[in-house]
Order: structure tokens, then sequence, then C-alpha cells
């Protein structure tokens, strides 16, 4: 059976992404490489629900402040890349990517998921989150974050890649709600990651701004974000 015929689509309704981590496995006793781990937020998170992590951050400047950071039990961040996972053949639980395999270098996400298949057991999985471009949110920041191509090619690799290197796949969907209490914090969560490099400037625009103002909520603002979860089974090494 292909990948493809083994697809199954789920509405998942509305949830916060870790609530999605939680309902699709269960991390307990799973060790697991985390790419692209940002902060190491994901995999402290994970690491509560009783998982071993390897949290993987290509970025410098991010990972440099991971090393500075007080240790987390369970935890271990390290400045690596996706195309080229630190652990050895068929010692891994689980791999992750959570909003990160866009940001992947194109001419290397396929070597990114064969990676993620050579390093899993027999009874791993590969998880993979990617926000989908036509949600609200992602359409806000759109004139200075603008994703489209980057996500498109990280499909394009899933379908072109994953699909061999993995006999099942299950996809999953569900809808984010992201709040903000005002313009000025939408403004420094956007323009504080070292691996985006968005200039303030760019963001307060009478453009954005308009967008922004177009979810007013009862408390703050509110944004809608379409996200996909593909979980793939079944590694194949050879």
């Amino acid at each position: 059976m292909s990948v493809r015929e083994a697809t199954n689509i789920n509405d998942l309704g509305i949830a916060r992404d870790i609530d999605i981590f939680d309902r699709l496995a269960n991390w307990q006793g799973l060790d697991v490489v985390d790419c692209g781990c940002g902060d190491g937020s994901l995999a402290k998170g994970l690491a509560k629900r009783g998982a071993t992590v390897t949290g993987l951050e290509p970025d410098p400047a991010q990972a440099a402040k991971n090393r500075a950071a007080d240790p987390v039990p369970n935890v271990t961040l390290l400045e690596a890349h996706a195309q080229s996972i630190p652990r050895e053949d068929s010692s891994v639980d689980a791999v992750v990517f959570s909003k990160s395999l866009h940001h992947v270098p194109f001419d290397e996400m396929d070597n990114a998921l064969r990676e993620a298949a050579r390093v899993l057991k027999p009874a791993g999985f590969l998880y993979v989150l990617e926000p989908d471009i036509r949600g609200q949110f992602s359409q806000m920041v759109k004139p200075f974050h603008d994703e489209t191509v980057v996500r498109a090619k990280a499909l394009e690799a899933l379908d072109r890649t994953a699909s061999k290197v993995f006999g099942k796949m299950e996809e999953y969907w569900y809808t984010n709600v992201l709040t903000f209490p005002d313009f000025e914090t939408l403004e420094k969560r956007m323009s504080g990651s070292t691996f985006n490099e968005i200039d303030a400037r760019r963001v307060d625009t009478p453009e954005v701004r308009a967008a922004f103002e177009a979810g007013k909520a009862e408390d703050g603002y509110a944004f809608t974000n379409l996200m996909r979860v593909q979980l793939y089974r079944d590694p194949k090494t050879k």
C-alpha cells in the first residue's frame, strides 16, 4: 500500500499545538529528536510528558542562547542541522519538525527527511507540523513575512521524498487561535527572532495595522491559523 493510499484526513477542530501532540502520540518513554527546536519550548514540553528530547537548532545566535540557559532534565539542546542528525541509525523513537521544515534550505529538505528515516527505529515515526498559508494569521503577516514559497517547498519535499522513505502517512488538520493584547506585542514577537531577521519597521505599516485591527476581539486581538500535521510511519532506510 502506498503512502497516499494510506492517508487518513481528520479535522481536529480548534486546539493548541501541544494539545495535538498529546492527542496523536503518547510521549512517555520516547527518545525524540526535535529538529529546529528554537528556544526549546517544545522539547521541554515533551520532556514534561516523559520523553527524552534532543533539540537541534541550526541558528548560531539561538543555539548560543540555548547553551547559556539553565539545563532542563531530559532535554539536550545542540547546535546542529536537520540534514545531519547526530544520532545512530535506527536509534530514535520519534523525529519532530514543528513549523521548522520550511526553514530548512530548499536543497537540503530531502536530505533532512532521509535523515529522519535513517535515525528512526522500525516502529518510530516522523511528526511534521506545518502552518497552512491560507490561515488568517499567515495572511496578516504576509506583507513582511511571506512564507508562501518556503511552505510550498516543504510540502513538495514531503510529497517527493517522505512518500518514498516512509510506508504510511496519516494527515490531520486543526486550527490555532493566536491572541495579542496590542499591536506592539505582535511587533515585538515578529521582530524578536534571530533566524527570521524581520525589521520592526517592516511590521509597523498601515497595511499590517489595518489587518491587525480586523482581528479585534472582546479582549485584545485574535487570529486563526490553519495547521497541518503529517505523521509518517514505517521508515525505509534502504
